[in-house]
């Protein structure tokens, strides 16, 4: 019996985000969870090399390759809608159980284990998914930085209240990455660095 789980992986690329606003760069939840696999990786490492922790990186980086991959059943339900009210968060919340579930199933038995904690966390990964939960609001805030510098404005009010967000979250490692890497994100490419030299 064949499986379609990776075929509906592959949809990823299709689900689009910021589905209401104005996009100069427009975002797929592949493109999107590919960023937030790295920084979440990379907010592992601050915090292990900078701050004493013990954190796996990699693990960490690979739930968040999947943490929106039961959008490719459900789609990218947009923010405001999504917590209008606590029904509407509830009812979607319980839709996205059951796209997860579906996804998880989709795979052989013997898969299931290898795969089950990205769609169902469990306890023993709760500091991964804080760096992934993490890793998903700087990845927007950075994404409303690119939108700004390009001159949209739609993403001003966006940018404000997330910047918030971060700062509530009072994670070390993410105040690190602010202010050692996220400033490269303003510049343009000519400014992050010496040009490749003239070929020989």
């Amino acid at each position: 019996m064949s499986s379609h789980f990776f075929a509906y992986l592959a949809r990823m690329r299709l689900i689009r985000r910021w589905s209401l606003m104005r996009n100069r760069w427009p975002e797929n939840i592949q493109e999107h969870s590919h960023r937030v696999a790295l920084l979440a990786h990379a907010l592992a490492i601050i915090a292990n090399r900078i701050y004493g922790k013990n954190l796996d990186a990699e693990r960490a980086a690979f739930l968040a390759l999947l943490h929106d991959a039961s959008e490719v059943m459900t789609g990218d339900l947009p923010t405001p809608v999504k917590y209008f009210d606590a029904k509407i968060r509830e009812a979607y919340g319980d839709i996205e159980k059951a796209a997860s579930r579906r996804l998880l199933d989709a795979l052989p038995p013997e898969f299931r284990p290898e795969y089950e904690a990205s769609f169902f966390p469990k306890e023993d990964d709760a500091d991964c998914w804080r760096l992934v939960r993490a890793a998903d609001k700087l990845c927007a805030w950075l994404k409303c930085l690119e939108e700004l510098g390009g001159g949209n404005r739609e993403f001003a009010p966006a940018e404000t209240a997330i910047k918030k967000q971060l700062a509530d979250l009072k994670m070390a490692e993410i105040d690190y990455f602010l202010e050692h890497f996220a400033p490269g994100f303003s510049l343009a490419l000519d400014e992050l660095g010496p040009p490749l030299p003239e070929p020989v």
